[in-house]
């Protein structure tokens, strides 16, 4: 997006639209207080930065509403510009008036994000803080919230701004090497190079994962429902939602498209996903709907796979298991589900039946038996996910440490065969352009 003319002075009401008990409207620019004091009963031309006035805002001679007024003076506020923000009864004709009399005084309307922009240009917060104050407002959950409050407070910034100064010195260490690697001499140490490559390794490694947990985080963790028909899927779902959200019926097959519904377990948004049981069918629309629970699953988080814990056989469930982890690969936490645990036999001997099966969860979807052990395992199943990548990482820097064939004899050798000397040159250039092209 391009924005209009810096220069200009710009308004917007920064709160929700509609009938409300107040509203606030948003004044920012180097004539926002001259502007200002045309239109309210006292003037703020001489106040000091930092504080609250009482007045009306007036139309000529017509009152408009009483208000209550916070001066900023730049450079120490949000847009690191003089800015006024008032407070006046929520009214949409009251906003709207008060908008009109400071757009015909000079002011001129925000463009959407304007002001974070404004903020960002005069050095206020980076891009990522910038960005993060939306995903604050849309924040819907604990987790959400959590997250988009350490990258507004610059926690993400600062491992960015690591990872540059990280790789400035890797480079910065490649060039010295290259400058005499005619010369028997080693300016670099082969150690702590090698652990400087581990290391940024590690943080790149991190901030992929972030990516993904935090995308997760703010649209909702992707949790897809599958079994075969029959097996309290929908049922399931409406347990998890507390709400009768998707059709449940005796008829093998009443779904046959996905159900999409959120919720918050533990701090977490969840996103479930009900879909069409899974069975061989010469029904068009039904295979349809199965092609698009394998689609779903692919893309989930986690998989909830359902199975009647009276009817269904541990080497039939282990089976249909090994075949989906198949299908889906190594990405989804798959959480095998005893259904219809009211229907069967005592929970010891089906604890018992399914021993062989890791992490199967034993619950009536109809009666709500075990649904806090359920919504326990999803909150834990997406906490581990992150902790095993960081272990995997970690694991990986461990064996790369140990390794004899990054020695500082066989580093050197390699480094000053000619093959190798242009690699490096390569490589030297590419972090010249990438890390230092910006200084």
């Amino acid at each position: 997006m391009q924005f209009a003319n810096q220069d200009d002075t710009i308004c917007a009401l920064s709160t929700a639209s509609g009938v409300g008990a107040l509203g606030v409207i948003r004044i920012s620019g180097t004539r926002s207080i001259e502007i200002f004091d045309g239109i309210f009963s006292k003037s703020i031309s001489r106040a000091g930065g930092y504080t609250l006035h009482y007045g009306t805002i007036k139309d000529g001679e017509e009152i408009i509403d009483d208000v209550m007024v916070s001066l900023f003076r730049n450079p120490k506020s949000f847009t690191g510009e003089d800015t006024v923000e008032l407070s006046c009864h929520g009214s949409p004709y009251i906003e709207a008036r008060i908008l009109q009399l400071l757009v015909e005084k000079g002011c001129r309307m925000a463009e959407p994000g304007e002001f974070s922009m404004r903020a960002f240009a005069n050095g206020k917060m980076d891009l990522s803080q910038a960005e993060a104050i939306a995903d604050l407002i849309a924040s819907s959950s604990q987790a959400a919230h959590k997250l988009a409050v350490n990258q507004m407070r610059g926690k993400f910034s600062s491992k960015i701004n690591k990872l540059r100064a990280d790789l400035i010195h890797f480079a910065s260490l490649i060039e010295l090497e290259l400058d005499f690697s005619e010369e028997d001499v080693e300016f670099a140490n082969r150690d702590e190079l090698r652990q400087l490559v581990l290391s940024i390794r590690e943080v790149v490694t991190d901030l992929m994962q972030s990516f993904a947990a935090g995308n997760a985080i703010k649209n909702g963790v992707p949790v897809a429902i599958l079994g075969a028909p029959n097996m309290g899927k929908s049922t399931l779902l409406n347990a998890l939602l507390k709400d009768d959200r998707a059709i449940v019926s005796a008829i093998a097959g009443t779904t046959r498209d996905t159900i999409e519904d959120e919720t918050t377990l533990g701090g977490v948004r969840f996103r479930f996903i009900d879909t069409a049981g899974i069975r061989e069918t010469a029904d068009e629309i039904e295979t349809i709907g199965i092609a698009r629970a394998y689609e779903q699953a692919g893309k989930a988080s986690i998989i909830l796979y359902l199975f009647d814990a009276a009817e269904s056989e541990a080497e039939e469930v282990r089976a249909i298991l090994q075949k989906l982890r198949e299908q889906v690969g190594e990405a989804p936490e798959i959480i095998p589900i005893a259904n219809k645990i009211d229907k069967s036999d005592a929970l010891p001997t089906l604890t018992k039946k399914f021993a062989g099966i890791d992490g199967t969860r034993f619950i009536s979807a109809e009666k709500g038996d075990g649904m806090d052990s359920l919504e326990e395992a999803l909150v834990n199943a997406k906490r581990m996910k992150r902790s095993t990548v960081r272990s995997a990482a970690f694991k990986a820097k461990s064996q790369a440490t140990s390794s004899p064939s990054i020695s500082a004899g066989r580093f050197t050798t390699w480094a000053r065969s000619p093959a190798r000397s242009q690699q490096m040159i390569c490589w030297g250039i590419f972090f010249r352009s990438f890390v230092l092209g910006s200084e």
